[in-house]
């Protein structure tokens, strides 16, 4: 006796290329929302770096009776801010003046960010 063997079974072509809209669907509308997601993240990261800075200039301004400061006696391992780590080449002030707001340029190269304390 003898088995018959019947019609293999497998996708057709339309099934797969039903598949394949769904996929390209569903990455259309995940991708501008990762990128949103992304743009804020680097936004507040940025931010709280401003902040950060902002404070430390505060400090010393008070400590020393100074009203202008440059970025390098705020920054390293003894000072007010041990590190400051930029997300998206940014460009942080090199002088901060007591009451002026700090603008932070060349976030992900295109925007620019303004921090008032």
């Amino acid at each position: 006796m003898r088995k018959q063997l019947g019609a293999k079974s497998a996708f057709t072509l339309v099934e797969i290329m039903i598949v394949v809209v769904i996929i390209g669907l569903l990455a259309a509308l995940a991708i501008p929302a990762f990128n949103k997601v992304r743009t804020a993240s680097q936004d507040k990261a940025v931010l709280n770096n401003a902040r950060q800075m902002s404070a430390a200039a505060d400090q010393y301004f008070l400590e020393n009776g100074a009203t202008f400061v440059a970025s390098t006696s705020l920054l390293g391992a003894t000072n007010y801010v041990k590190s400051l780590n930029t997300v998206s080449n940014e460009t942080y002030p090199d002088f901060y003046t007591q009451g002026i707001t700090v603008t932070i340029v060349g976030v992900a190269n295109s925007r620019t960010i303004t921090f008032a304390p």
